[in-house]
């Protein structure tokens, strides 16, 4: 039996859905309504933690923000395969992304890319999206970016 595309799209890039991230406040990581599910705002935590904080354009670079940026979306399908499962997904719809920055940083949109690039590396032209790149001056936990999505399924 062959591997649904999105197996074989993380296979490809050498990764496995994490367990969902529990959530670090009072929501839930994902909720349907219809024909779309929306995911909370997902961190880039790996095992529990976050691999770096700090602001973007400071503290780390475009490069290894848009590393987390994917993170984050790694975790967002997580929290969608959990209540839905990926094999129902037609298509990712939104993303929209969080870059905790530091003043002047405007750069926004290519760390967004690190999640965009990955939903289309995992999903194909299912991952294509519409989507929105917002500097912020913090986010939860000193991450430095957050990422959710909303994604049409069966």
């Amino acid at each position: 039996m062959t591997a649904p595309a999105w197996q074989a799209g993380l296979a490809k890039l050498g990764l496995e859905l994490p367990p969902v991230a529990p959530p670090v406040a009072v929501y839930v990581p994902a909720v349907r309504t219809g024909s779309l599910v929306y995911t909370s705002g997902q961190l880039p935590f790996v095992g529990g933690a976050l691999p770096r904080t700090g602001k973007v354009g400071a503290d780390l670079d475009t490069a290894e923000a848009a590393e987390l940026a994917k993170l984050c979306a790694l975790n967002a399908l997580a929290a969608v395969h959990d209540l839905v499962g990926l094999d129902s997904v037609v298509r990712v719809v939104k993303v929209v992304g969080f870059v905790a920055s530091a003043p002047g940083y405007t750069d926004q949109p290519l760390v967004v890319n690190g999640a965009s690039e990955f939903l289309g590396a995992v999903l194909g032209d299912a991952g294509v999206h519409a989507r929105s790149a917002v500097g912020v001056s913090e986010l939860p936990k000193n991450s430095p970016v957050e990422v959710e999505i909303i994604a049409e399924v069966r």
